[in-house]
Order: C-alpha cells, then sequence, then structure tokens
C-alpha cells in the first residue's frame, strides 16, 4: 500500500525509519512548518522533515489540515497514512481522503491516557509500566479501535524523555506490522474503552511538586523534552532541571557555608512538596545542560529554600 506518514518531533523519525526498513512505500510526509529555534530564532525544519529530506521523500508542511493540505494529500494518493506526533487535528474530510484511514502510534494503552503529553502524565501519576497501542483515528480523541499494544518498564533513571524515545523505537516496528496486516486483511480491530471519557489535560512539562522516593520523583528527560522548572534563585532567571531523583530525610549538613549552599553542591534542592530532591543536571535560561554542582558553583550565594521546584 501508499502511506503517507504524518509527524513532526524528533520521536517521529525512528517509526518512519521502521516503515521504511520493514519495506512499506512511504510516499510523502506531513509535517509542521520550519520553526524559530536558538537564541537567534533561525527558522529550523522539523525533525521529520530533515529526515525525509535525506531519505529523498515529498514533504508536505502545514499548520492545519487546510485545503492546500488536503489537496497536497489528495494528489499524493495514499491507500492508509501512519500518524505519530504530528500536532495538528484531523478533519472529517481528511479521514475521509484516505480508503484505510489514518492510523496513530499512541504513547499510552488507551483508554488511559488520551490527548496531549500521555506519557508526562503517566509519570506524574506513579505508572511503572507505560505503554504504546496502534488505533483508528476517529472525530473522537483518542477513541477509535485498537489494533495492537505494547508495554516498557519504568526504570528508577528514567524520564519522559528516555521513555519516549524507548518507546518510539519499540512502537515503530508494531506501527509497521499494523500496516502490514490492514494491506492483508490480518490486522484485527478491539475497541477502545470508555470511548466518551474527558480529555486528558494538555502537560506542559512544568510539575507542580517533586514528591521524595515511592512517588512522582523524576522529571523528564533534558534537551528538547519538556523538565521539571525551577523558580530560580536570588531573583535570578528560572532553568530547568534534568535528570531528578527524590532523597528521604534532610540533607546532611557538614562544615563550611549555609545548608542552602552545602545542600546545592552536592546537587540538593529543595522540592514544592516535602523532602529534596537529587538533580543530577541543570539547564540555566538560555544556556546548554551542565551538571548540577558545576551549575551550583556558579550560582551566587544561595539562601535557605531560595531554589525550589514549581
Amino acid at each position: 500500500m501508499r502511506v503517507l506518514y504524518a509527524g513532526t518531533p524528533e520521536i517521529a523519525v525512528a517509526p518512519l525509519d521502521a516503515l521504511l526498513a520493514a519495506g512499506h512505500d512511504v510516499v510523502g510526509v506531513l509535517t509542521r512548518p520550519d520553526a524559530p529555534l536558538g537564541r537567534k530564532r533561525v527558522l529550523t525544519p522539523s525533525p521529520v522533515a530533515a529526515r525525509a529530506a535525506e531519505l529523498g521523500l515529498p514533504v508536505l508542511k502545514a499548520h492545519r489540515y487546510d485545503d492546500a493540505a488536503h489537496a497536497a494529500v489528495l494528489e499524493l494518493a495514499p491507500d492508509v497514512a501512519a500518524v505519530v506526533a504530528y500536532g495538528a487535528l484531523l478533519p472529517r474530510r481528511a479521514l475521509d481522503a484516505v480508503p484505510h484511514g489514518w492510523v496513530n502510534l499512541h504513547f499510552s494503552h488507551l483508554p488511559a491516557w488520551r490527548g496531549a503529553a500521555p506519557v508526562q502524565r503517566a509519570l506524574m501519576a506513579g505508572e511503572t509500566e507505560l505503554g504504546a497501542c496502534t488505533f483508528l483515528i476517529e472525530e473522537g480523541m483518542d477513541t477509535g479501535p485498537v489494533f495492537g499494544t505494547l508495554s516498557e518498564p519504568v526504570g528508577p533513571e528514567d524520564t519522559a524523555g528516555t521513555m519516549l524515545r524507548r518507546l518510539a523505537a519499540s512502537g515503530g516496528p508494531l506501527l509497521a506490522a499494523t500496516l502490514a496486516g490492514i494491506a492483508d486483511g490480518s490486522a484485527g480491530r478491539s475497541r477502545s474503552a470508555g470511548a466518551d471519557a474527558r480529555r486528558q489535560a494538555r502537560a506542559r512539562g512544568r510539575a507542580r511538586g517533586l514528591e521524595p522516593p515511592g512517588g512522582r520523583d523524576r522529571g523528564p528527560g533534558p534537551g528538547r523534552d519538556p523538565g521539571a522548572r525551577t523558580v530560580g534563585h536570588a531573583g535570578g532567571p528560572a532553568g530547568q532541571a534534568g535528570r531528578v531523583a527524590g532523597l528521604s530525610g534532610p540533607a546532611r549538613v557538614g562544615r563550611g557555608g549555609s545548608p542552602a549552599r552545602r545542600a546545592s553542591r552536592a546537587g540538593r534542592c529543595s522540592a514544592a512538596g516535602d523532602g529534596d530532591v537529587a538533580v543530577a543536571s541543570v539547564q540555566p535560561a538560555g544556556k546548554k545542560m551542565m551538571a548540577a554542582a558545576d551549575w551550583a558553583r556558579g550560582a551566587g550565594r544561595l539562601q535557605q529554600g531560595s531554589v525550589r521546584f514549581a
């Protein structure tokens, strides 16, 4: 079958490669337009657009599925469309334009964690095993029939970033197998339960409180992944935490400096919840990710409670 691939961020690159490795005929890629990145706000293609250009695939760029996007899709004449984090809603005419429909690779076990940021929301809820599934897109929010599922355990060092990358890597073959099943008629469908459940609220990578061990003690990963944000210190700008782990009990206080200063040197900061957290890396506003100890040495005088997570 002729496959249209719709995706935008870095996590959508691995499933595209998996479809091609499985021998699927990808006739084009639908992605979001170039976006300004970096301090100089340079217009930059999405990771999927960049990968498609490397592969020599036709690229359609659209903020939303408008008349121009619809005409371009009809010209490509796909038999089926695969969707991985495209980032825009598909109207009825889009669903009707593709004979075998639009198949989404979603990073949860539906009906749990519908909508945006399912991995972040699942980790915030303390889930110890995350999943992915392929399902047929309908006009409702993640309510279509499910084709296949997979599961990945959450390790003690995992973040939303590491889990997303792992689910994308294992989800690519699942998506490829689903499309193969649709092509030969062997793909079964199971109705997604709770089709009328309300949409999950959009997570914006801002933890409202990090709990000590046994709870929600890990923030999303560094880089372009959403991360726990700090309020700042001594009136300074906010930053983003990288790997975060909960600690039981107060920070041990030795000789030299205030308790807050000594704790920060050790990579410990007060959390919005009870207890402290150990921060392995910090990305100050406008700068690259660095070791938490290096950041603390250059942070100036810190006061007790002046650094916390919001």
